[in-house]
């Protein structure tokens, strides 16, 4: 695939994940910071590890800063909210308490505008950058693999917001 016809695919891909911010229902600090069903990732985690999932593999692709730098203070995590989330204990997890839903849409709207600058600038989505499995992964996989990440943990979020019932 030609560059443009991936650098177009992308921010599609990018545009669809930016539309589910404004559509989740905003939750309460407890709702937030709930764990329906005794799960250890309550909504408040899945948004704050779509933003920092983005926000770390973004850096690493482009050699940039993490945005997160901008937002550690505001998110008020400490130390954990340095982490990615990935293999979390049930202690690590459940320590994720956030009281500001608004700060978390933030946060992830400013990796996704990362991630469309980055996008935009790309000039050889071919390039190989990693492997999985002894298999060679590429810019364009990657993008495509991040994206699809942060709509899914999105997509858990809404539904958990859609059923207040089971958030206490």
């Amino acid at each position: 695939m030609d560059r443009d016809t991936v650098t177009t695919l992308l921010l599609d891909l990018l545009a669809r994940t930016a539309l589910t911010l404004p559509r989740l229902r905003e939750l309460s600090p407890a709702e937030l910071n709930s764990h329906p069903g005794g799960h250890p990732n309550s909504p408040a985690w899945l948004l704050w590890h779509t933003g920092r999932e983005i926000d770390m593999q973004l850096a690493h692709l482009s050699g940039g800063a993490e945005v997160w730098e901008e937002f550690r203070e505001r998110v008020g995590l400490g130390e954990i909210g340095d982490t990615l989330g990935y293999g979390h204990s049930h202690t690590e997890a459940a320590s994720v308490q956030v009281e500001d839903f608004t700060v978390l849409i933030e946060y992830i709207g400013a990796t996704l505008g990362a991630a469309h600058q980055y996008i935009s600038g790309v000039s050889d989505w071919g390039e190989i950058i990693d492997t999985y499995d002894g298999e060679p992964i590429t810019r364009h996989v990657r993008m495509t693999s991040i994206l699809i990440d942060a709509i899914e943990h999105l997509a858990q979020v809404a539904y958990i917001a859609g059923m207040p019932s089971v958030l206490s």
